[in-house]
């Protein structure tokens, strides 16, 4: 399974690599939002009955968490 996962990777890297420099761009906003989702989805599985004000609050600690304070 590793051999098809780094074939796998290759390729999307060579896909990468021929888009024009705004599409990747573009493909870096699509997964940065599919990633969040994922995220949002998996917290709220997590948490199904909290509040909509705790489960914001749960959220956005866990995201300032994940910020990058270097920049």
């Amino acid at each position: 399974m590793k051999l098809v996962e780094n074939t796998n990777h290759e390729i999307y890297i060579q896909v990468l690599r021929k888009m024009p420099p705004e599409k990747r761009l573009l493909k870096a906003f699509e997964l940065s939002e599919f990633t969040k989702q994922l995220f949002v989805h998996g917290l709220r599985k997590r948490f199904p009955n909290l509040s909509r004000e705790k489960f914001k609050k749960i959220l956005l600690e866990r995201l300032d968490k994940c910020h990058n304070r270097n920049y």
